[in-house]
């Protein structure tokens, strides 16, 4: 392996070819500070890997599943810091400045505030009560960008190799190591999902798939309650 690094950051793809090459630009930045991008890819056949490799340090092609991917971009990972990061969510400008002070900090792991990419109101009103819900709870989700010290994730052995919540699943085992660093400088995460399925009928679902989670259902019969809801005909809301 290569010289360590302060921060990796690993991002999960499967057929992103629209849009993975602005994703991928926007990191540019980062990049040149010394900061390495993995792609991790699940076998997409739109040519995502092609269009993704000039924009990156490295495109990991691995088995499907965020989980899945994301344990194999940190496993190839050179940074001392890993953050996992959806491939449409941009990072603040002073993202690494955030970074560095969490390198300093007591901390064990964190997220970012996330901000909704739409100019609804109610697209500010839902990243309101997301941000909120993960102070109050010190949970976070995907969109949030979550990052976390290696040697805390490595003490972990990772993300659970499961097909749903595989986020709330490790904050939930983070939180025994310290409290989330919060960056309220937010990450802005496309809204083209809150769009295409409705605001309103977006919200209960995923607040649906929560409560059957803490309820104990399987994540794998969760993933087949998402992809049927997501499949259906929809109106916008």
């Amino acid at each position: 392996m290569s010289e360590p690094c302060l921060v990796s950051v690993i991002i999960p793809v499967w057929r992103e070819a629209a849009t993975i090459q602005a994703s991928l630009q926007a990191l540019t930045p980062l990049r040149v500070a010394g900061v390495e991008v993995l792609v991790v890819d699940a076998g997409s056949d739109d040519g995502t890997v092609r269009l993704a490799e000039p924009l990156c340090d490295r495109v990991i092609v691995s088995g499907r599943g965020r989980a899945v991917q994301m344990n194999a971009g940190a496993g190839e990972a050179r940074g001392d810091i890993l953050l996992f990061l959806h491939a449409d969510t941009r990072l603040p400008f002073a993202a690494l400045e955030h970074l560095r002070d969490f390198a300093v900090s007591n901390r064990q792991w964190g997220r970012f505030d996330v901000r909704l990419s739409g100019h609804r109101l109610i697209y500010r009103v839902i990243a309101w009560f997301m941000n909120r819900r993960s102070r109050l709870t010190g949970i976070a989700t995907g969109d949030q960008a979550m990052f976390v010290r290696r040697s805390v994730f490595e003490a972990l052995q990772g993300f659970r190799p499961i097909a749903l919540m595989e986020d709330v699943e490790l904050s939930s085992r983070l939180r025994t190591a310290s409290p989330p660093y919060c960056i309220d400088d937010p990450v802005v995460t496309d809204s083209r999902r809150w769009e295409q399925q409705g605001a309103w009928r977006t919200i209960w679902l995923m607040w649906r798939l929560r409560w059957r989670y803490w309820r104990g259902e399987s994540p794998e019969s969760l993933a087949k309650v998402y992809r049927a809801d997501v499949r259906r005909p929809t109106s916008q809301s």
